[in-house]
């Protein structure tokens, strides 16, 4: 059986959100969110051509169910390291910005993204 790595990650993250949300960790829960959303838009299949979004569905039809894509651990890795290299970004930004509350908030993001690298 194919490992899916997307989905053992997103079933990681999910396992940390409820515990961080029970802690009350508002803004780890916040980027885990973001990070599972980083992971299902990529598992989003290529829309096909000629499908436009008011192309109508008929209920419970399956009409609108369409196979994810599975992810292998190299690919989630890279969607991992884009959500860390945008916040080292934006908080290099905060810096120069003189905003050294907002750089400490978002680099902090950055290292919580960077723990799941580890665990890939």
């Amino acid at each position: 059986m194919v490992q899916d790595a997307g989905h053992e990650m997103k079933a990681r993250m999910r396992a940390d959100l409820r515990v961080a949300m029970k802690e009350g960790r508002s803004s780890d829960a916040k980027l885990i969110r973001t990070l599972i959303a980083a992971i299902d838009n990529t598992e989003a299949p290529p829309a096909r051509a000629g499908s436009g979004a008011a192309e109508q569905h008929r209920f419970l039809s399956g009409s609108a169910e369409v196979e994810r894509l599975s992810l292998d651990a190299e690919r989630v890795r890279a969607i991992l390291r884009a959500e860390i290299e945008e916040r080292e970004q934006a908080a290099a930004e905060m810096d120069r910005l003189d905003r050294p509350d907002r750089a400490d908030a978002i680099r902090a993001e950055a290292r919580l993204a960077a723990s799941y690298l580890s665990r890939s």
